[in-house]
C-alpha cells in the first residue's frame, strides 16, 4: 500500500516476516501516528491480534500463519500454538483457515516459514485478481459506498473492498467513496479514511447514522468486505453492515460482498452458527482515554453483525463475481 509520511511516500504491508520477527503495522493508533511493530514469539502474534493491533480477515489469517511459523522455528508445539491463535478472535474465519494450512503444511515436513510467506502471497493476489473482477461492475462517475475497513490494512494488501475502487480508478474512471465512520472503533474513518487520502481517491466520511439519508440522495452501489460467510450465502461483517444491507435492498441498490473463498465456511449452513464477538464495553463508553457515558450506564459491544444473503447481489472473489445461489462453485475450488 502506498503511505504518505513526511519523507515522502513509501510502499509497505500491513504484515510481514523480516529478520526473524513478524512486523506489522499498528492500526491502533492511525492516522495520526505511523509505527512498525514487530513480535519475535507466537503469543505475542495472538495479543497483537486479540488487541487489534492487526485486524481485518486476510490480515489476522496472514498473522497468524506467520505466528505459526515462529512457533515452528522456536521448536514450540504447533498444537498448542494453534489453538492459542484460534482463540484471539473468533468470527473471522481465515484466521482459522490460516492456522490449518500451516498444521497441514507441517504435516507434510514442510517449513513454515516458506509457507507463511506463500500464504500472504497468495492473499495479496487473491485481492488483485477480487479488484480485477470488481472493477467490472463500476462504471465511470459511479458514487460508491464502504463500511468499516477493507482495504489493504486489512488483507497484507491491496484489499477486498477497496480493491475494485483502485483498479477502477487505475482504469480512468472517476469515483466517489463515501466511507461510514463504523463506530465504535472508528475504522472506516480512521483507517478506510486514511487508504483513500493515501490513494487520492475522493471521498467523504459520514456518520453511520447518515448512511440512509446519503444512500437515498445517490449512491450507485454498495462494496463492504466479509469475516466470514456461510454456506448459503448469509455473512458476518462489521457491525453496522446488516443496516447497509437493508436499506440498500429497500432502496434497489447493489449490494456487493468482497471477499476471497477463504472467508467461506461451508462447515457451518446459515449465518446463524457465525459466533459473533462480544468486545469491552468501553470501546463504546470512552474514547481516546475518555469516558463520554455517564458512570454507572453499561454498553453492549458486538463486534459484528450478520446479514442474510437475500440481501446481497453478489460475492466478489478471486474465481468471479457469483450470486449466492452461486458460490457452491467455491467448493470445486477448494478441492
Amino acid at each position: 500500500m502506498k503511505v504518505l509520511i513526511d519523507s515522502g511516500a513509501i510502499d509497505v504491508r500491513a504484515v510481514w516476516f523480516e529478520d526473524g520477527k513478524v512486523k506489522m503495522i499498528d492500526q491502533r493508533i492511525l492516522p495520526h501516528q505511523f509505527q512498525i511493530v514487530e513480535f519475535t514469539s507466537y503469543l505475542e502474534v495472538a495479543e497483537a491480534i486479540k488487541n487489534m493491533t492487526v485486524r481485518g480477515a486476510p490480515a489476522i489469517g496472514a498473522a497468524a500463519a506467520y505466528g505459526m511459523a515462529l512457533a515452528y522455528l522456536q521448536k514450540v508445539n504447533l498444537a498448542e500454538a494453534a489453538t492459542v491463535l484460534k482463540a484471539t478472535r473468533p468470527t473471522a474465519f481465515d484466521l482459522f483457515y490460516a492456522v490449518d494450512k500451516m498444521l497441514e503444511a507441517a504435516a507434510k515436513n514442510e517449513d513454515l516459514l516458506e509457507a507463511a510467506e506463500n500464504y500472504a502471497e497468495q492473499i495479496v493476489d487473491k485481492c488483485r485478481r477480487i479488484g480485477g473482477y470488481g472493477a467490472e461492475l463500476i462504471a465511470n462517475d459511479y458514487v460508491i459506498m464502504t463500511h468499516c475497513n477493507a482495504g489493504a490494512l486489512a488483507t497484507v494488501d491491496v484489499g477486498t473492498a477497496l480493491a475494485p475502487m483502485r483498479v477502477a480508478r487505475d482504469q480512468g474512471k472517476k469515483i466517489f467513496v463515501y466511507a461510514s465512520e463504523t463506530r465504535p472503533r472508528l475504522q472506516g474513518m480512521k483507517l478506510t479514511a486514511w487508504e483513500l487520502l493515501n490513494e487520492g481517491i475522493p471521498h467523504k466520511i459520514i456518520a453511520d447514522g447518515a448512511s440512509g439519508a446519503v444512500m437515498r440522495n445517490g449512491v450507485d452501489m454498495v462494496i463492504v468486505g466479509a469475516d466470514r460467510i456461510a454456506a448459503n450465502g448469509d455473512f458476518a461483517n462489521k457491525i453496522g453492515t446488516f443496516d447497509k444491507a437493508v436499506l440498500a435492498h429497500e432502496l434497489g441498490i447493489p449490494f456487493y460482498v468482497a471477499a476471497p473463498v477463504s472467508t467461506f465456511d461451508f462447515s457451518i449452513q446459515s449465518g446463524q452458527e457465525i459466533v459473533i464477538e462480544d468486545r469491552a464495553e468501553e470501546e463504546v463508553t470512552v474514547v481516546d482515554g475518555v469516558r463520554i457515558a455517564p458512570c454507572g450506564c453499561h454498553a453492549l459491544n458486538p463486534s459484528f453483525d450478520m446479514s442474510e444473503a437475500k440481501y446481497v447481489t453478489a460475492f466478489i472473489t478471486e474465481i468471479g463475481v457469483l450470486t449466492p445461489s452461486e458460490i457452491g462453485r467455491i467448493r470445486e475450488y477448494y478441492q
